[in-house]
Parts: structure tokens; C-alpha cells; sequence
């Protein structure tokens, strides 16, 4: 009987440590996992809030809270350097921040949105779908140009039609191709554009901003038909 109690003893202490090993092993290979989960909950959370500031949230009060948005999308950049998203939200924050600023103070921030997208080039140029692209296009060609700002209408074109061949029948690249042509006069060209970004496929996890930028493209058509 004591010889049948150690050896049981033995077999649960074995078990126990087996266990133990499997649980941690189980730990460290879900690290990774749970990370990338809490990346995009993290991203995702910063494209919800900006889609609310800059659609739902009354105008007086936008740019408090665009400055805060661009404190948490800091924190993100912070936390995963190395990854470009952050930095593309980042800029688009900031930029709409300038836009709701107005102004010659809008000048500073236009130019962090700048390096902002600029860094996120460096790092992966197709990143959510070319949005830095988009983004730094859309800056060149609203952006007032020298001496004041950086603006230039060759390079916001350059920009727009590669963030179109890496996003072709994307909402946001098509719309400011689009709003780039009637920028420039051409409004023939823009109508083709933003007929073709209210038929862009629906993004699931963006639906206030899909309804907005929608609501925006039908006024830019109706200006054009007046």
C-alpha cells in the first residue's frame, strides 16, 4: 500500500508540473494573439471617436476634442512604433484638428500631419489601404503654398492617383481624387469620381464614418449640378 501511494503521489506531482508547463507555454503563445487583438481594438476605438468628433459632434467643440483624440493616438504610436497605422490616424487627427482650428494657427499642425503620414510612408506605404497616401495628398492641395505652407498641386495629384491604384474603389481615395478635380476646376472629372465613391463597398467597422463621408460626397455633387 505505501509503494502504490508514493507511486500515485509521484504521478500527481508529474501531472501538476506538466500542467503547470502547458499553462505557461499556453501563456506565451498567446501573448502575441492578445496583443494584435488589443492593437486593433486600440485603432479601431481611434477611428470610432474621430468618425464622432468629426460628424456628430457639435463644431465649437471639435477641436478639444480633436487635441485629445491626438493624445491617445499618440499613445498608441508609443506603444507600437513600429507600426504605421498609428501614425496614419495620428496625421488624419491632426489634420482635421487644423481644419476645425482654422486659420494661421492651423499651419503648425497641418505640418506635424505632414511628418506624421510621412514616417508612416517609410514604414509600410500600402498600410490601410494606402490611406497615408490619401491623407498627404489631400493636405498638398489645401494646404496654402509657399511662403505660408507646403501646399502644391503636382504632388497632391502624384499622391491621390497612387492612393487610387493601391485603393481603387475605395470611399476616401476616390472622394478626394474627386474633390481634387473640382479643387482644380475640373468638374466633369470630379462628378466620375464621386459617383464612383458613393458606390465603394461598405466598411462593417465604419459605418458613421461611411455615412458621413457619403453625406459629404452628395453635397459636393449637388454644388456641382447647381
Amino acid at each position: 500500500l505505501e509503494i502504490v501511494n508514493v507511486a500515485s503521489g509521484h504521478g500527481e506531482n508529474c501531472n501538476m508540473k506538466y500542467s503547470l508547463i502547458f499553462g505557461i507555454l499556453l501563456l506565451v503563445l498567446m501573448a502575441p494573439v492578445r496583443a494584435a487583438q488589443n492593437f486593433e481594438q486600440r485603432l479601431l476605438d481611434l477611428q470610432h471617436q474621430w468618425a464622432t468628433i468629426n460628424y456628430e459632434t457639435p463644431e465649437a467643440q471639435r477641436e478639444d476634442a480633436f487635441a485629445g483624440l491626438a493624445q491617445q493616438a499618440e499613445g498608441l504610436i508609443q506603444a507600437y512604433p513600429q507600426r504605421p497605422e498609428p501614425l496614419v490616424w495620428k496625421g488624419i487627427i491632426v489634420s482635421t484638428w487644423a481644419g476645425a482650428r482654422g486659420g494661421l494657427g492651423a499651419l503648425k499642425l497641418v505640418k506635424e500631419a505632414k511628418s506624421l503620414l510621412e514616417q508612416s510612408l517609410e514604414l509600410d506605404p500600402d498600410a490601410l489601404s494606402g490611406s497615408a497616401y490619401t491623407s498627404l495628398g489631400s493636405l498638398y492641395y489645401q494646404v496654402p503654398g509657399w511662403p505660408l505652407g507646403f501646399g502644391d498641386d503636382e504632388q497632391a495629384e502624384r499622391l491621390l492617383k497612387q492612393a487610387l491604384k493601391v485603393n481603387p474603389d475605395g470611399i476616401d481615395s476616390n472622394y478626394f481624387y474627386a474633390d481634387y478635380c473640382l479643387d482644380q476646376g475640373d468638374a466633369d472629372q470630379a462628378r466620375i469620381y464621386f459617383e464612383k465613391a458613393l458606390q465603394a463597398p461598405p466598411r462593417p467597422e465604419r459605418p458613421l464614418a461611411d455615412a458621413g463621408r457619403r453625406q459629404e460626397i452628395l453635397a459636393k455633387l449637388n454644388s456641382i449640378k447647381k
